[in-house]
């Protein structure tokens, strides 16, 4: 059954009738309605009021429970039926008069035509509506659009098909009243049973009342007979005793008859009393059954008046209904006829459209002779515009030519200048082969000896025992290993250091130098003074470049906790180099010494804050001071030794300070002839502080404290000396080329992304790598079994010799042994090692942790890890650091996992490779530039060596050591295979120093340039 709304919306809203809204404001349908007589009116709506019931009628209705009543039946039957008039009418109500005037302007409006609706006969044709378009040089003609007239035909026609359905939806809604008469018809029937039924009861009860009254009668007729009885028995008795008292034999067997007889009959006159009181009980209760009766009689009686006036309001409302029903009938009949007159004016609007074609192509020529027109102009201008632009192109392109003219000149220049360095070293080089003919080189001294000698000649000089002329003399013939240096200084063992001068002094010779003079500034070296990567990186660098043919030197802070005993020939100069700090100077002793064969020169100031006198190297209150302190002082070395370096390379935020002081404080005092390097190994310490501590070691905060310069990104009261580093220097460097794109985004950048992407071009990423003379399982003192590829039974030993010394169990010499060695801090995914403890256990092998953690609550949960497993035969925590017991963990351990968060580089996964251990790393910074996972397709296979995982979670870690198991565990030729392949990968610094040295020379050569461009 289609709703009452839905008729509503179908005989109001349909499209036929869109020029008279279902929504129309009272002043549009006043409008329409003083234009057109009132007619028939289609109902708005067939919702009528809901029935106002009375409290007790809704709790008959509740009791009664008709759910099958429909709720369309109470719109249908409340309806009201006072809308047959236009005045009373509501927004929704349309004449017929109106829907000939809508149906007209429809048409109108769909053709495009403006209809006057004031003075329009329904049964006017179509051709008195008029509609003038001007058409230049054309009268005004008529313009139907026969589709529109199609379409308004056939919305016609389903507005029929929507009026025949709510007339079936009307009669059903009839049929269903009558039904429901009947049903009330019925109930009423019953409720009078009911009240016959009621009648018979009452009459019951007024017969039970008069039988009750004759029962009380009885009861007292019954207590008088009683009270009589014991009179008679009194007189009887006193005729049956004798004047003595006794009592007569004659009448006592009588007397004993009667006596049990009355008691007989008191016993049955008590019962009938009992039962009288039952009935006199059950009578009370029966009242109030009569009053609770005549209390529904009376609610029945009106519920059923209510019900006969319900159906009589039915019954008019029915009658009314058939009235609408038959009002929709002729209404039907009227559309029918105005679709009759719209297909009579449809066949008119056919023949003025066939006379309005040819109106139209000619209006359609004209309008394309105007388009051309137009199209010329347009076409006109934008050429114009067209010209200008290529015209500006071809300026830009010439500039950009004139530009690219002068970087392939300057290109040009640059390799003719390589060409001219070139064929000057080719003759240097021929030079010296002569030379060498005559005069060879020593190699059979060691790196020890030839530091040993630099450190006396630097020490001498200091000490103004030999010019600075004869120093560089003397430097460069050690450096290039002169045989008759190493002759001369083997001659002077013996003799005193005047002697030894003079000797030495007569081998200076004209030389010419083919090497870089390299000083590194650096807070750590290994194996002396070590913390992290950044010793090893400092130690294994220089070395390489050292014996690619390069002076090296080291200068480091004499910290009190370093390893002394790890320093050769360490000794005090004699002289004092005076630095600014804090407004005055500060005097600091200078100490040397050799350092895994390189020269190395100790800073000890003499300040009252003791700078490097703290038990520890870095955690300090005050390292922002003491490390620009240091500095100052190692930049102040350099220049009172008067040496002209090549390059200088500074590490980290500690020396950061260099590049700033170098070209703000001692360029302009001369000392200018290096190129500075400036390596961050980790740009997560930045050493950022307030922009007042800078002032302390020289620099101009006014001038430095500004965005483009050592302003910290984030917190712009702050200064930042790796940005100040980044912004000072000619190259800038990070440790993996992985790490170098992710420090270029904001999640990796730590706030200097933008400072790194703006200095791009002198921003690089250089894999590390290894001491491989440190790091060496065929040669290392740490280790009980030496051994190398092709000796893997060694390694073996070493395992079992690992588990025996930290109490691990052996029962199983096969069983898988992981490890870590590593600090623990959060950048290492220590939620990751500790689940990798667990996994390895379920997992069946056996882990040790080597590591401490600078963090407190850090090291307090694996302590308590620790206690855990303290005596566990397959897990051990040792949590510090053991440089001994390191290189013996990666002897004996079959896989190593490097679960990092982030890593720059990492060496971890590259020693551990160099000792046959296989990798198991997370794919970020440096492992993800030196760790290619087993089972990626993607990667060739010789280069595959471990098991890697992305994720930075449990699921990746655990689903990584599951592959590296089942490889051990399932396939011992294979993982024997992929040891004896990681063992020879090549992570010496041979490639990376390198890189490094082409970096230092580039530098160089760009220097050179631009001074000779100064110059002319």
């Amino acid at each position: 059954m289609v709703p009452s709304e839905t008729c509503s919306m179908f005989l109001c809203h349909g499209p036929l009738f869109s020029g008279i809204g279902s929504r129309s404001t009272p002043s549009s349908l006043a409008a329409v309605d003083s234009a057109h007589p009132p007619r028939l009116l289609l109902p708005v709506s067939c919702k009528m009021r809901q029935r106002n019931l009375s409290s007790k009628a809704k709790r008959q209705q509740t009791r009664k429970g008709r759910p099958d009543r429909s709720p369309l039946r109470d719109d249908i039957i409340n309806g009201d039926a006072s809308t047959s008039k236009v005045q009373n009418a509501p927004d929704d109500c349309v004449s017929s008069s109106q829907l000939g005037t809508s149906l007209s302007s429809v048409v109108a409006s769909s053709a495009g035509i403006n209809v006057d609706a004031q003075g329009v006969d329904n049964s006017s044709s179509l051709g008195e509506r008029h509609i003038a378009e001007e058409v230049p040089g054309e009268e005004p003609v008529q313009r139907i659009a026969i589709d529109d007239l199609t379409a308004m035909i056939k919305n016609a026609e389903k507005n029929i098909l929507l009026l025949n359905q709510a007339r079936i939806s009307a009669l059903e809604d009839l049929d269903n009243i009558l039904v429901e008469k009947k049903g009330l018809h019925a109930e009423i029937n019953r409720l009078e049973i009911e009240l016959s039924e009621i009648g018979t009861r009452n009459k019951v009860s007024v017969e039970e009342k008069m039988d009750m009254n004759g029962f009380e009668g009885q009861v007292d007729e019954a207590k008088e007979e009683i009270s009589s009885g014991k009179s008679f028995m009194k007189m009887e008795r006193s005729k049956h005793f004798n004047a003595d008292g006794t009592f007569t034999d004659i009448d006592f067997l009588s007397l004993n008859e009667e006596l049990c007889s009355l008691r007989e009959e008191n016993m049955s006159l008590k019962d009938d009393i009992n039962i009288l009181k039952k009935k006199l009980s059950d009578i009370k209760s029966a009242d109030e059954r009569v009053l609770l009766i005549e209390e529904k009689h009376s609610f029945l009686e009106s519920a059923v008046k209510e019900q006969e006036s319900d159906a009589t309001d039915s019954v008019s409302k029915l009658a009314t209904l058939e009235n609408e029903c038959s009002n929709l009938r002729r209404k039907v009949e009227n559309l029918q006829m105005l679709l009759d007159s719209t297909t009579k004016q449809a066949d008119q609007v056919a023949e003025l459209l066939q006379k309005n074609e040819e109106l139209q192509r000619k209006v359609e020529k004209l309008e394309s002779f105007l388009k051309e027109e137009n199209g010329y102009k347009i076409s006109l201008e934008s050429t114009k515009k067209h010209n200008e632009l290529l015209q500006q192109k071809v300026e830009i392109l010439e500039e950009r030519l004139q530009i690219s003219d002068q970087e392939i000149d300057s290109h040009i220049e640059l390799y003719q200048a390589s060409v001219k360095e070139f064929q000057e070293t080719l003759s240097s080089l021929k030079e010296e082969s002569k030379k060498r003919s005559v005069q060879l080189t020593s190699d059979d001294m060691p790196w020890k000896f030839w530091s040993h000698l630099l450190l006396t000649l630097d020490g001498w000089f200091l000490e103004k025992k030999i010019s600075i002329d004869d120093a560089k003399l003397l430097r460069e013939m050690a450096r290039k290993r002169d045989v008759r240096i190493r002759d001369a200084y083997i001659a002077c063992k013996d003799k005193s250091d005047n002697e030894a001068v003079t000797i030495l002094l007569n081998l200076t010779k004209s030389l010419k130098s083919s090497g870089l003079h390299i000083v590194h500034i650096a807070a750590e070296m290994a194996p002396v003074a070590k913390v992290g990567g950044l010793g090893d990186v400092v130690s294994g660098l220089s070395k390489a470049l050292q014996k690619r043919g390069h002076l090296v030197e080291i200068i480091l802070p004499k910290y009190d906790c370093m390893n002394h005993d790890l320093i050769s020939d360490l000794k005090e100069l004699d002289m004092t180099v005076h630095s600014y700090f804090d407004g005055q100077q500060f005097g600091n002793k200078i100490w040397v010494g050799i350092v895994a064969g390189l020269p190395v020169y100790f800073i000890e100031p003499h300040h009252p804050g003791k700078f490097f006198w703290r038990g520890q190297y870095y955690g300090e209150h005050d390292d922002f001071k003491r490390f620009s302190f240091f500095s100052r002082a190692a930049l102040e070395l350099l220049f009172q030794s008067g040496k002209k370096p090549d390059i200088i390379h500074c590490h980290d935020w500690q020396t950061a300070f260099v590049p700033p002081l170098y070209w703000d404080v001692y360029s302009s005092k001369g000392f200018n002839s290096a190129r500075i390097c400036f390596t961050c190994h980790n740009f997560e310490y930045q050493g950022v502080s307030p922009a007042s501590e800078l002032a302390s070691c020289g620099l101009d905060v006014h001038h430095l404290h500004r965005p483009d310069r050592m302003q910290d990104n984030s917190s712009h009261e702050r200064i930042n000396p790796v940005k100040g580093a980044v912004v000072y220097s000619n190259i800038v460097t990070t440790v993996s080329p992985t790490y170098a794109q992710e420090v270029r985004t904001a999640e990796g950048g730590r706030g200097l992304h933008e400072t790194l992407n703006f200095h791009s071009r002198k921003f690089v990423g250089i894999l590390n790598g290894i001491d491989t003379d440190a790091w060496n399982p065929a040669t290392d003192s740490f280790l009980k079994y030496q051994y190398s590829a092709d000796d893997l039974q060694a390694k073996e030993e070493n395992k079992a010799a690992v588990r025996k010394h930290l109490g691990l169990s052996s029962a199983n010499a096969s069983q898988p042994l992981v490890c870590c060695i590593t600090r623990l801090v959060p950048q290492k995914g220590v939620h990751l090692i500790r689940h990798a403890i667990y996994q390895t256990l379920e997992l069946g092998g056996q882990f040790i942790l080597l590591g401490s953690s600078p963090v407190t609550h850090i090291q307090r949960e694996f302590e308590e890890i620790s206690n855990h497993f303290q005596n566990h035969p397959h897990v051990r925590l040792i949590l510090s650091y053991d440089d001994a017991l390191s290189h013996a963990i990666f002897a004996a351990s079959d896989m190593f996992v490097i679960p990092s968060i982030f890593e720059p580089c990492g060496l971890t996964q590259m020693i551990a490779m160099r000792y046959g251990s296989v990798p198991i790393a997370r794919r970020t910074g440096g492992l993800n530039d030196s760790v290619f996972d087993v089972d990626d397709d993607a990667i060739p296979v010789q280069v595959r060596n471990g098991f890697t995982f992305l994720v930075p979670d449990e699921q990746g870690l655990s689903g990584a050591m599951k592959r590296g198991f089942k490889l051990y565990m399932r396939n011992p030729d294979a993982w024997r295979d992929l040891v004896q392949k990681n063992m020879a990968i090549d992570f010496s610094w041979d490639s990376s120093s390198a890189q490094y040295e082409q970096l230092y020379e580039n530098s160089l050569a760009r220097a050179r340039k631009s001074s000779r461009e100064n110059d002319s």
